[in-house]
């Protein structure tokens, strides 16, 4: 903090303080905690061995939630802008990454209300990327995954004295069963290989669905922001239709994040 106040950095803490920037004279610097920022949702206790004895709970707002806070599509909202109006975002295109690691950390808690509450602070931060997509029309939004994780929807009647579980009410009143088989009660559950979701919204979308190579991403971002005379899209699919702007959002059972390009005009 000291180092990048030596250097000029605007370095907001709260949302009143984030709202008062303007301009990117000087860089921004977003530090909102001391640590990892309090999830959306109330934490309920983490899934049980022989959870099926349980009753469902229900997932609400957190109480402990700071009202200075900025949310992730507020600091979403502000990063575009910001880029969109500096001269350099102007003349020469931008480049933004944001992320929403906690989704991947409250499944690794077996914490499902953690993990749905971040996943609903992620659906509204893709929402504030595509409306602005929507107003640019030369913005590619991606939406995918960097990786599956352990959290499994079950049978409500699921029942193991072993097994991790755990029971929640869904907004039309239904009981969703959560699993989580790869760690016992008190340690972290793991990754998993299987295959992710991917979506797009915008110029070339077309060359993100059904079935990709993670790895063609790049290839796709690098045609958004540089066009196809780069040498790196030169060995990409044929998106060449793809618009000044990439954006990527890692999601699901993982870490949430967006990568925003514009290419030179």
């Amino acid at each position: 903090m000291e180092v990048a106040k030596a250097a000029g950095y605007q370095l907001p803490a709260t949302a009143g303080d984030l709202n008062k920037v303007n301009n990117l004279d000087y860089p921004v610097l977003g530090i909102f905690g001391t640590g990892n920022l309090p999830v959306q949702w109330d934490k309920v206790p983490a899934a049980v061995p022989n959870g099926g004895k349980l009753p469902p709970t229900v997932c609400r707002q957190n109480p402990d939630l700071p009202g200075d806070q900025p949310q992730l599509s507020a600091m979403t909202t502000k990063a575009i802008d910001l880029l969109v109006n500096s001269k350099k975002g102007k003349d020469k295109g931008f480049f933004l990454q944001v992320e929403s690691a906690s989704i991947d950390k409250q499944d690794h808690a077996a914490n499902i209300c953690g993990q749905i509450g971040e996943t609903i602070a992620l659906d509204e931060a893709v929402a504030a990327a595509v409306d602005f997509a929507r107003q640019d029309r030369n913005t590619l939004v991606i939406v995918t995954s960097d990786h599956g994780h352990s959290s499994l929807i079950v049978p409500d009647d699921f029942n193991s004295p072993t097994t991790l579980s755990v029971a929640v009410k869904t907004a039309d009143g239904a009981t969703m069963r959560i699993m989580y088989p790869t760690a016992p009660e008190g340690e972290s559950q793991t990754h998993t290989g299987t295959q992710v979701r991917i979506a797009a919204y915008g110029p070339g979308a077309a060359n993100v669905s059904g079935l990709t190579d993670q790895t063609d991403n790049f290839n796709t971002i690098v045609g958004a922001l540089l066009g196809p005379k780069s040498p790196d899209a030169a060995s990409g699919p044929s998106w060449w239709a793809a618009g000044g702007i990439a954006v990527v959002a890692a999601a699901l059972g993982a870490a949430a994040a967006f990568f925003l390009g514009k290419r030179q005009t």
